[in-house]
């Protein structure tokens, strides 16, 4: 009986169950008598052990046919990727059809890791910082948005506000290195050009006051003075608008002041100094033949200017007010005289020397500023040699840079070896004329409107219409106001004068920057 319980199965290498424990085995017929078998307890052990050896044989049998499944894969995957891109895309799409809700499910997970990876997120923020240099200002406004840590990473970037600044045109102080002041910057940057774009960024006003047609302008810090043929000059507040100080003078073509003092150019061929608090004539300069349209002083030099419809260009003692020299070579009226530090080293002048510019309709003359009597032009710059094109009644000079405008353009001259750098054409409006120039922008007016030049692009950006203003052959009845902006905006220079000009009706038209909205 014992052997009997143990008989090895067939093809077993070891002990098993029973014939009549084998899966398939035949009934026995009901009420047939069958031999003895074992206890419950060893029927429960065999059961057990055929149970482990089913599922070990399931595991090699599993084993086998991933070793089958590998080898295919890599059969399958050798063709796949000499395939075209067309034939891949093809192949991909018929196994998407054969798919069903799982392996769809499996794909969509994958896709999502490897098509949406946070790379912000996963990069070094020096590289992150690195790629982000590389989009436009707009772009990284719309990357903020994207989700919190974007615009964390983003608005920690100070090199790349910095740089949308500067893209605008605007003035960057490197000291501060506040990420999220220079994105507010910008945002106020943004604004400014807009308004610009719409022509919404000024508004206008008016000084009303004198009797008689203004001739003459002159603007600093805020303060407006006015040359009238009433025979008087005023000096206003442009942000209140009212009249500081109003004196009798004579007939003005020309004006300069400082805090103390007020000086004139006039139709009656004199230049006189006159004092503020007390409207006394300190110093009257006789000597010209014709009247006087232009002029200029420095108190450190003790020197004043002045340039006249005789041809002339003279030059005085400030303060006791006689005639040092008398400059000539020109041969239209002088309607320009500008006194201004050298800022470059040449061959004639070194930075500091003081240098005397004289315009009239066709030249721009350079002058030493001495004593000598009867020196010599340095040098005599112009447009045309056969005087065919005449300049525009306005200079601008800089100590580095000489500007002036003409019918064919804006021309500027290096000073140190006075080449022309550039003429700047603007194809859409001609003969426009200058009004001011600086590093960024310029600022220049025709019949009809007042523009702005990025000097950057050589493009307008910007215009704002202008009144029937009275036209001036000299270019006195109209100035630019502020010119630090000229240089680049920073928030805090577009404020004050933008422009003025005198009207038919004897008021002043005035041109503002309006405040940020």
């Amino acid at each position: 009986m014992a052997a009997e319980r143990t008989r090895p199965l067939r093809g077993s290498g070891g002990p098993s169950a029973p014939s009549w424990c084998e899966p398939g085995a035949r009934s026995r017929a009901p009420g047939r008598s069958l031999r003895p078998g074992p206890e419950r307890g060893e029927v429960k052990g065999i059961l057990m052990f055929s149970q482990e050896c089913s599922i070990f044989s399931k595991f090699f049998h599993n084993l086998m046919e991933r070793k089958d499944f590998e080898t295919w894969l890599d059969n399958i995957s050798v063709t796949f990727l000499s395939l075209t891109d067309l034939q891949k895309n093809e192949t991909l799409d018929h196994l998407i059809s054969l798919s069903g809700a799982v392996q769809l499910r499996h794909l969509s997970n994958n896709l999502e890791t490897l098509l949406k990876r946070d790379f912000l997120k996963l990069l070094p923020l020096e590289l992150s910082f690195y790629l982000l240099k590389w989009l436009d200002p707009q772009t990284l406004l719309t990357c903020c948005l994207v989700s919190k840590q974007w615009n964390k990473v983003i608005s920690a970037c100070t090199e790349v506000w910095q740089a949308a600044c500067k893209s605008l045109g605007w003035q960057i102080d490197d000291s501060v290195q506040d990420a999220l002041h220079w994105k507010k910057v910008y945002l106020k940057a943004i604004l400014r050009m807009k308004q610009l774009e719409d022509h919404e960024a000024f508004e206008t006003s008016s000084l009303i006051g004198h009797s008689a047609r203004v001739y003459a302008l002159y603007y600093k810090d805020g303060l407006l003075c006015t040359g009238s043929d009433d025979l008087s000059a005023k000096l206003w507040d442009v942000s209140t608008g009212q009249c500081v100080y109003g004196i009798q003078t004579h007939t003005c073509a020309a004006v300069k002041f400082d805090e103390q003092k007020l000086v004139t150019g006039s139709f009656d061929n004199t230049v006189a100094c006159w004092e503020w608090s007390s409207g006394a004539r300190t110093q009257h300069f006789r000597g010209h033949t014709g009247a006087v349209f232009s002029v200029d002083y420095n108190d450190e030099l003790d020197i004043l200017v002045s340039g006249s419809a005789d041809f002339t260009v003279k030059v005085w003692a400030l303060s006791a007010g006689t005639c040092l020299n008398t400059l000539t070579g020109h041969t239209e009226w002088v309607t320009k005289v500008v006194l201004q530090k050298c800022k470059v080293r040449s061959l004639l002048h070194s930075p500091g020397d003081y240098i005397l510019l004289s315009a009239d309709k066709y030249e721009i003359k350079i002058w030493p500023i001495g004593r000598e009597i009867n020196c010599k032009c340095l040098k005599t710059l112009s447009v045309s040699e056969d005087r065919s094109i005449c300049l525009q009644p306005r200079l601008h000079f800089d100590g580095k840079y000489i500007v002036c405008s003409s019918a064919l353009g804006l021309y500027q001259w290096d000073f140190a070896s006075y080449d022309i750098l550039r003429v700047i054409k603007t194809p859409e409006i001609a003969n426009l004329a200058l009004l001011g120039f600086g590093d960024i922008f310029a600022l220049l007016f025709d019949n009809r409107y007042l523009y702005i030049l990025d000097l950057r692009t050589e493009s307008l950006i910007s215009r704002w219409p202008l009144p029937e203003y009275r036209k001036s052959k000299r270019g006195s009845s109209f100035l630019a106001g502020e010119a630090s902006w000229l240089n680049g905006l920073d928030g805090h220079n577009d404020t004050g004068l933008v422009f003025a000009t005198s009207m038919p009706d004897h008021s002043i038209h005035l041109v503002l920057w309006k405040e940020h909205g």
